[in-house]
């Protein structure tokens, strides 16, 4: 069968602010031990392993998931997205503006007389799609491209200091290559005209994954700093205020 390999491919978000990265802290110790623990099924979501340390929107971030099935008659396909928030903008929830009723958004020292507290909110997000889809890679760069689409509608404008990006890979076994054949190689991939649901789940589960990122998240206190959970309660006067809850109520499967 020849040799194989797994080559993983690592990332990472700045949380500086809360996180003395430069102490080199991880360890083989720490390595080993994420390694051992690693099962499937649910994913723990805020402020956990590489969401300890990071942000969103000035308040604290950190892992967030979500996915979306298409029903049978758009493919019966489905869609998983994770992300590590890490980044800034004007917080908007179910298009109710939140970052707004709260205070809380870019160059506000700037904009009204208000004390400059010195925390940025600028920063960067990584997000993993997956599907089970058979796509080829040209269209996984597309699938991966409406994530950002997504992004953009939790009030992300991509600052300047955003290295945001986004890896998609699909689970079909189409997209698993033979490492030798002496003869054409065939598999399946979506047709162009098919992508269109696919693209509006990944927009909407990378829309979700953020704001579960956020509302799982705990406050986490350091020696170098602090970053606070968003108020749950003030959250839910505003997001009610703006009739942005209950959404699976107001459009359901049923019309």
């Amino acid at each position: 069968m020849g040799e194989h390999t797994v080559n993983p491919i690592v990332g990472e978000t700045n949380d500086g602010w809360t996180n003395n990265m430069w102490s080199d802290p991880i360890q083989r110790e720490e390595v080993f031990y994420a390694l051992a623990q690693a099962s499937s099924g649910s994913v723990e979501e805020g402020s956990v392993g590489a969401g300890t340390g990071p942000q969103a929107f000035g308040y604290k971030g950190g892992i967030g998931t979500s996915s979306r099935a298409l029903p049978p008659s758009l493919g019966g396909y489905k869609v998983g997205v994770l992300v590590q928030t890490n980044y800034g903008g004007i917080l908007s929830i179910n298009g109710a503006p939140v970052g707004r009723e709260l205070h809380k958004y870019p160059f506000k020292e700037k904009l009204v007389k208000a004390e400059f507290v010195g925390d940025s909110i600028d920063g960067s997000i990584m997000i993993v799609v997956a599907t089970d889809a058979p796509l080829d890679a040209r269209n996984l760069e597309r699938v991966a491209k409406r994530s950002i689409m997504g992004l953009g509608r939790t009030g992300s404008y991509a600052s300047n200091g955003s290295g945001d990006y986004v890896i998609a890979f699909s689970t079909h076994p189409s997209s698993r290559r033979s490492r030798t054949s002496t003869q054409p190689v065939e598999t399946l991939a979506l047709v162009n005209a098919s992508m269109s649901p696919l693209f509006a789940g990944t927009a909407e589960a990378t829309e979700e994954a953020v704001y579960n990122a956020i509302l799982k998240a705990t406050t986490v206190v350091s020696s170098r700093g602090r970053r606070e959970a968003i108020p749950i309660e003030e959250l839910k006067r505003i997001l009610e205020k703006y009739n942005a809850l209950k959404w699976d109520q107001i459009i359901s499967a049923e019309g």
